[in-house]
């Protein structure tokens, strides 16, 4: 086969642009300021309760029915009109956020970019009619997916460690 270089040269110039783009992408992933808009996620997830800022708390979960949720006392949500309809409970005037702590927070990230997920310890220090209502060493896990341009959190799973 003879080579002709008017035939062949757009293919390497079009090669060429996909590496340098490709390239390109690989850097505009920052680790580090990824790593803080997931963690700032998952910490408005919790402690939006504290001043009861829904909008605050909505802009941090998945808004389709995708989303899922699995509670330690066997309760999954399925969707996001599943789990709005909770907020009745944190709206009331009976249920008070006092604190919460994150500990052992562990994030990675899928090679794509878009795909993130988290391991750590919880304290969720709260009351209900003024009585404790805690979850305390609560092993709580999820994944969160960037859409336009934002992290989301698409499932979360709570639990604790029997005995």
């Amino acid at each position: 086969m003879k080579y002709h270089p008017d035939k062949y040269s757009p293919m390497i110039i079009v090669a060429l642009i996909a590496m340098v783009s490709c390239h390109h992408q690989d850097r505009a992933f920052n680790i580090e300021t990824e790593k803080q808009a997931v963690e700032k996620a998952i910490r408005t997830s919790i402690g939006w309760a504290k001043n009861k800022d829904l909008d605050l708390l909505y802009g941090v979960i998945a808004n389709d029915t995708d989303y899922l949720e699995v509670d330690p006392h066997d309760r999954i949500v399925r969707g996001i009109q599943e789990f709005k309809k909770t907020s009745d409970f944190f709206m009331s005037d009976d249920f008070k956020a006092i604190r919460y702590e994150i500990r052992d927070l562990k994030i990675g990230f899928s090679k794509s970019g878009d795909v993130a997920w988290f391991f750590c310890m919880l304290d969720d220090i709260n009351e209900w009619k003024g009585q404790p209502a805690n979850w305390e060493n609560a092993r709580w896990t999820g994944v969160l997916e960037k859409r336009d341009g934002r992290w989301v959190i698409v499932q979360m799973h709570f639990s604790f460690a029997n005995g």
